[in-house]
């Protein structure tokens, strides 16, 4: 298999080939290629073993492994992939040698205390519990790669990045330029001002503190129990290029507020869009759809095709009005709604340069956390009442 890689793709193989060396530790900042880079090489190593080895890569959960990881194989098996060789309701692929490659989420007590393997990758670590870390690393024969963007110590700093059989690797986007398209370093590099913090984090790669958090509680949950009159109310926030256009659907039940990511993509136009809320099952004329008032081209062609797409209200103090009303619930997100539960544990608000936190809120944490907060601030809009807890006294 030809392939362009990266120095961290060779780092890790350096520490992977060292006898001394047990673990590797990448830390690094967003862009760095450290997910793509180990797929790259655990495939390589799958394919070339002399002998049938079984890797499991892992995650916080399959959502997320299915938007980082899994996608990430799928785009370097490319044609080399044998679609009778991947067991796509497992996700396991069977190399022709017999080495396995399998994916599963950490959320999975079953996986975690199952079978040995002989490498494991655990993908965006500092969100796995040190508990589940034990239970795969000491079901491991081989080898064990974890990755993470250091948006705070974790576990990984004190406890296993100082033992002398880990191999720590730093990256940033620096590391990857050469196979990173222009529009993406220039996204990434136009924070180094706006936003020092981010730039901190995931453009030097540097450990950061999780202080001024937006939005600083939430849980995530599998399922719901449905009840007879559910108050659902959408949120919007348009994107193309480099943003996402997101939509969130937000069931509030009194002081629970139920989050769940419908869809997250760029590139998307208001025809496809439309498709999409068809799909995920907005119901025209009748299911109400808050969205960012700066696009009313957009919220009109949208109701064109049928929607009940309204305005959000916008104006001094609105912002921070709709993320005051937001923290006044409880707040959940569904297990399947990676991308904003990720902007939800790194939405912040951006420091001066004196050190104080100012209004502005971090820019690339914000495209789910807008649509939400659209939603909830026009809760009146949908209930003809105040709030949701007048419209659940009513009913």
């Amino acid at each position: 298999m030809k392939a362009t890689t990266t120095n961290v793709f060779t780092r890790n193989l350096s520490a992977y080939l060292n006898k001394k060396i047990r673990r590797a530790v990448n830390e690094g900042g967003t862009s760095s290629s450290k997910t793509y880079s180990i797929v790259q090489l655990l495939i390589f190593i799958a394919m070339e073993s002399k002998r049938k080895i079984l890797i499991s890569i892992v995650a916080e959960s399959l959502p997320v492994l299915k938007r980082g990881a899994i996608r990430d194989f799928l785009k370097i098996m490319e044609d080399y992939l044998d679609e009778k060789r991947w067991n796509r309701s497992d996700y396991i692929y069977t190399f022709p040698n017999g080495s396995q490659i399998e994916f599963f989420g950490a959320d999975s007590s079953a996986k975690l205390r199952g079978g040995r393997r002989d490498i494991l990758y655990i993908n965006e670590c500092n969100n796995v519990a040190y508990e589940s870390f034990m239970e795969l690393d000491k079901r491991t024969r081989l080898f064990t790669f974890l990755d993470y963007n250091p948006v705070a110590e974790f576990w990984a700093h004190e406890k296993i990045i100082p033992r002398p059989d880990t191999e720590y690797i730093h990256s940033t986007y620096l590391d990857a330029k050469h196979v990173l398209d222009k529009s993406i370093i220039e996204n990434i590099e136009s924070e180094k001002d706006a936003d020092p913090n981010w730039w901190h984090v995931y453009g030097l790669g540097l450990v950061g503190k999780i202080n001024g958090l937006v939005y600083p509680n939430f849980q995530i949950i599998e399922q719901l129990q449905p009840i007879a009159r559910p108050l659902i109310i959408y949120g919007l926030d348009f994107g193309f290029s480099n943003d996402p256009s997101v939509l969130v659907r937000n069931e509030i039940r009194g002081n629970d507020l139920y989050s769940e990511e419908m869809f997250y993509e760029t590139g998307m136009t208001n025809r496809q869009i439309a498709d999409r809320f068809a799909e995920v099952g907005v119901r025209k004329h009748r299911d109400v759809i808050i969205a960012d008032s700066a696009e009313p081209k957009s919220i009109q062609e949208l109701c064109d095709y049928g929607y009940n797409v309204l305005p959000v209200t916008k104006g001094q103090g609105s912002v921070e009005h709709g993320i005051q009303k937001v923290n006044q619930y409880n707040q959940f997100w569904f297990k399947n709604s990676p991308n904003c539960i990720k902007e939800q544990r790194n939405c912040m608000y951006i420091k001066d340069k004196n050190g104080n936190f100012t209004d502005a809120i971090t820019h690339f944490f914000s495209h789910g956390m807008d649509a939400r907060r659209y939603a909830v601030s026009e809760v009146s809009k949908v209930t003809g009442f105040p709030s949701a807890k007048d419209w659940f006294g009513k009913t």
